[in-house]
C-alpha cells in the first residue's frame, strides 16, 4: 500500500513539463478534482449503476486492502482471532453431533458407561471451549482492531502530509471525505475483517448442519436448506435498506453535530449570546434531530416487520421439522438422537443464516467508509511534486521574480492575479500594500507554493519554484500569516512549532520571544512557558478539580498576546533566507504596533523580507513599495516618490493620515 502512494506521488511530479506553464493550473485541478470528487462518484456508479462483476470485483479489492491492512498491523492476534472464529463455528455442529451420539447410546438397550463417555468427554470439551474461545477471540480482536486503527490513522495523515498544496483543504468534498476517512480509522478495518469472518464461520456452521441431517435423508436436507433462503433473502434487503437509511441520515446527523458544536463551543458564545440568536440554531438542531429520527423510525418499523415475520417463520418450520422428525421416530424410521439433531439443525442454520447476513450488512456500510479511506491514500499530490531530478533550491543571491503570474483559484473563479510582473531583490526590504482583495494574500500564498501559477513563473534565483520540492523552498523562508494559528498547547510548542529542532532548547525559544516582545507576558504565566494556552486541556492533571472537570492551570491571551507569539513562532526559524510578514501588527494597539516594527524592522535588516500591511505607515521605511489593485501592480517606487506621485498609495496615505490629524492641520 505504501508503495503504491509512493508510485502515485512519482506519477503526479513526473508529469509536469509534458503541458509547461499551463499545467500548474489545469493539471493539477483536474488532477485533484478527480481524486477528491471522482471515487465519490464512482462510489455512486458503484452502488446504482455499475455491472454487477465489476461491484463484486470493487468490494473484494476493498476488503483485501482491510485484511491486509490489519495482517500487517498485528499478524498474531489476527491469527488467534481467526482461529478462534473458526473453532467457535464448528462447536455447535460438534456439540449437536455429540449429543446425538449421547442420546443415541442412552436410549440403546443394555449400553454401557464406556459406549457412552467418548460422546459425553466430547460434549465437556466443547463445554470448555464454548466457555473459552470466544473470550480469547475477543481479546485477540481487540487487540488486532486497535493496533490496525493506529496503522490506518498514520498511513491517512501521512497521505494527508503530501498534500503541499492548499487546493484540496479548500474543497469542501475533499473535506467531507476526509471526515468519513477519519472515522473509518478507527473501527473499519477491523470491522471488515470481522464481517468476513462472520460469514466464513456462518458458512462453515450451516455447511456442517447440513451435511449432519444428509444421513436423515433428503428431506431432512431440503427442510434445513429451505429454512436459510427466506431468512437470507429478507435479512440482506433488510441490510441494503438500513445502509440506504444511513447514507440519508449522515448529513442530517452532521449538520446536528454543527449546531451542538456553535451551541456549547466558545468561539461563538459571544455572538450567539449577544445577538441572541441561540434559539434559531436550537430550533435547526432539533429539526436536523428530528428529521434523523423519522428516517431511523422508518427502518425500525421495517425491521420490526421483517424480523417479525422472520421469527414466525423460524418458529413454524422449526415446529413442522419437530413434529415430522417426531412422527419418524414414533415409526422407528430415526432414533430420538436424530430428532434433536434435525431441531438443533433447523435453529442452528437459521441462526447462522441471519449472522451472515447480518455481517454481509455491516461489512458492506464498513467498505463504503473505507473507500473514503482508500480515496485519500491513493490520491496523486495536489501540485506537481518533483521526486527524481528535483533541482536544489541556491541560496538566494540576487533575488525572487515573478514573471507574468496570472491566477485563479478555478475556472469558475475571477482573477486573483493577472498579468503581475515583480522583482524582490536581496537583501531588500519589499513593501506590499492594496486594498480588501486586491491580491496581496494570494501572491504570498504563490510565493510559499501553496499554489501554482495559472500562467507565468515564480523563480528563486532563476529557478522555477515547480522544479523544486515545496518542503525545499519553505525551508528557506519564514512566515508570519495573517490568520495565524492560536495552538492550544503550552507556550513554549505554540513558538517551537516554528522549528521543531527547538523545541526542547528553551535559550533558543526565549529569544525567539523577547524578539517578538512577548517574552515577560510568557514568563508572568502560572508555569511559565509551560503553562497550556487553552481552558479546553490542562497541562499535567491536576490543576483542576476530578469532580467538577475545572482547570485552573490554562490561560487565554489575549489577541495581541497571540499575534506576538505567532512573530516569535516564525522568528525561531533563525538564518532564513526570505521573511514574509502578512500583517503582523493587524491586532496590535498603536503602541505595540509600533514596538512590533521596530522589532522586526532590526530583524529584518540586511535580510530579504516582504511586508503586507494595511498601515501605511509600517511600510513607508521599505526598500520598494508595490501597490496592488484588482490584482496587478499599479504602482511601483519608495513612500516618497509614491506620495509625490499622487498616484492610488498617495490617495490612501492621506486617507490615514487623516485621521490623525485635526481640522487645522488637514
Amino acid at each position: 500500500m505504501a508503495a503504491f502512494v509512493t508510485h502515485e506521488a512519482q506519477e503526479g511530479g513526473g508529469a509536469r513539463h509534458e503541458t509547461g506553464g499551463a499545467r500548474p493550473e489545469h493539471g493539477p485541478e483536474v488532477s485533484g478534482a478527480r481524486h477528491a470528487h471522482g471515487p465519490e462518484t464512482g462510489e455512486v456508479r458503484h452502488e446504482h449503476g455499475r455491472e454487477a462483476g465489476g461491484a463484486r470485483r470493487g468490494q473484494v479489492a476493498r476488503i483485501r486492502e482491510a485484511v491486509i491492512l490489519s495482517w500487517r498491523a498485528g499478524p498474531v492476534p489476527l491469527s488467534v482471532t481467526v482461529l478462534c472464529s473458526l473453532v467457535s463455528a464448528a462447536l455447535p455442529v460438534a456439540s449437536a453431533l455429540w449429543t446425538k451420539a449421547v442420546v443415541d447410546t442412552l436410549a440403546r438397550p443394555g449400553f454401557a458407561f464406556a459406549d457412552v463417555l467418548p460422546p459425553a468427554a466430547g460434549l465437556v470439551v466443547a463445554g470448555m471451549l464454548v466457555a473459552v474461545v470466544p473470550r480469547v477471540g475477543s481479546y485477540a480482536r481487540g487487540i488486532s482492531d486497535r493496533a490496525a486503527g493506529v496503522l490506518s490513522q498514520d498511513l491517512l495523515f501521512a497521505s494527508v502530509e503530501r498534500f503541499t498544496g492548499l487546493r484540496r483543504f479548500e474543497d469542501p468534498a475533499f473535506q467531507d471525505r476526509l471526515r468519513l476517512a477519519q472515522q473509518s480509522t478507527a473501527q473499519t478495518p477491523g470491522q471488515v475483517v470481522q464481517g468476513v469472518l462472520e460469514c466464513a464461520a456462518g458458512g462453515l456452521t450451516v455447511a456442517g448442519f447440513l451435511a449432519s441431517v444428509t444421513t436423515l435423508g433428503p428431506a431432512m436436507l431440503v427442510l434445513v436448506a429451505a429454512t436459510a433462503v427466506p431468512v437470507l433473502v429478507a435479512q440482506l434487503r433488510l441490510a441494503r435498506h438500513h445502509a440506504s437509511m444511513l447514507w440519508k441520515v449522515s448529513p442530517l446527523e452532521r449538520r446536528e453535530i454543527f449546531y451542538t458544536m456553535l451551541l456549547s463551543g466558545l468561539d461563538a458564545a459571544k455572538e450567539l449570546r449577544l445577538f441572541g440568536t441561540g434559539p434559531v440554531l436550537r430550533l435547526r438542531m432539533l429539526a436536523e434531530r428530528r428529521a434523523s429520527n423519522l428516517q431511523r423510525r422508518g427502518a425500525e418499523r421495517r425491521d420490526l416487520l421483517t424480523q417479525g415475520c422472520l421469527s414466525l417463520l423460524a418458529a413454524v418450520v422449526s415446529g413442522v421439522a419437530l413434529i415430522w422428525a417426531v412422527n419418524l421416530a414414533a415409526e422407528g424410521a430415526i432414533g430420538v438422537g436424530d430428532v434433536l439433531l434435525l431441531v438443533a439443525s433447523v435453529a442452528g442454520t437459521q441462526g447462522a443464516v441471519t449472522r451472515i447476513a447480518s455481517a454481509v450488512a455491516g461489512t458492506h456500510r464498513q467498505l463504503l467508509l473505507f473507500d473514503h479511506y482508500l480515496g485519500i491514500i491513493r490520491a496523486e499530490p495536489d501540485l506537481p511534486v518533483p521526486v527524481a531530478g528535483h533541482r536544489e533550491l541556491p541560496e538566494l543571491r540576487r533575488g525572487i521574480e515573478f514573471r507574468d503570474v496570472w491566477f485563479r483559484y478555478s475556472d469558475d473563479h475571477p482573477w486573483a492575479l493577472h498579468g503581475v510582473s515583480v522583482f524582490i531583490p536581496y537583501g531588500q526590504a519589499v513593501a506590499l500594500v492594496g486594498r480588501n482583495g486586491s491580491g496581496k494574500s494570494t501572491l504570498v500564498k504563490l510565493l510559499c507554493r501553496f499554489y501554482d501559477p495559472t500562467r507565468g513563473s515564480i523563480s528563486w534565483d532563476g529557478t522555477d519554484l515547480r522544479d523544486v520540492r515545496p518542503e525545499d523552498l519553505r525551508e528557506r523562508m519564514t512566515v508570519v500569516f495573517q490568520d495565524f494559528m492560536r495552538y492550544e498547547m503550552t507556550a513554549a510548542d505554540n513558538i517551537g512549532l516554528g522549528d521543531v529542532t527547538a523545541m526542547g532548547d528553551r535559550p533558543v525559544l526565549e529569544s525567539a520571544a523577547r524578539l517578538a516582545g512577548v517574552h515577560d507576558t510568557l514568563a508572568a504565566l502560572p508555569r511559565g512557558y509551560d503553562t497550556p494556552l487553552t481552558r479546553m486541556f490542562t497541562g499535567d492533571g491536576d490543576g483542576g478539580s476530578e469532580e467538577d472537570g475545572s482547570s485552573d492551570d490554562g490561560v487565554l491571551l489575549s489577541g495581541g498576546q497571540w499575534q506576538r507569539l505567532a512573530i516569535a513562532r516564525a522568528l525561531i526559524r533563525r538564518g532564513r533566507d526570505l521573511v514574509v510578514l502578512d500583517e503582523p501588527s493587524s491586532g496590535l494597539d498603536p503602541s505595540a504596533e509600533h514596538d512590533v516594527h521596530t522589532r522586526l524592522g532590526e530583524h529584518r535588516a540586511g535580510r530579504t523580507s516582504l511586508l503586507i500591511s494595511h498601515r501605511l505607515g509600517a511600510v513607508r521605511s521599505a526598500d520598494t513599495i508595490l501597490v496592488l489593485s484588482g490584482g496587478t501592480v499599479i504602482e511601483q517606487g519608495t513612500h516618497d516618490e509614491l506620495v509625490t506621485g499622487g498616484g492610488e498609495y498617495a490617495t490612501l496615505f492621506r486617507l490615514q493620515a487623516s485621521g490623525y490629524t485635526d481640522d487645522r492641520q488637514a
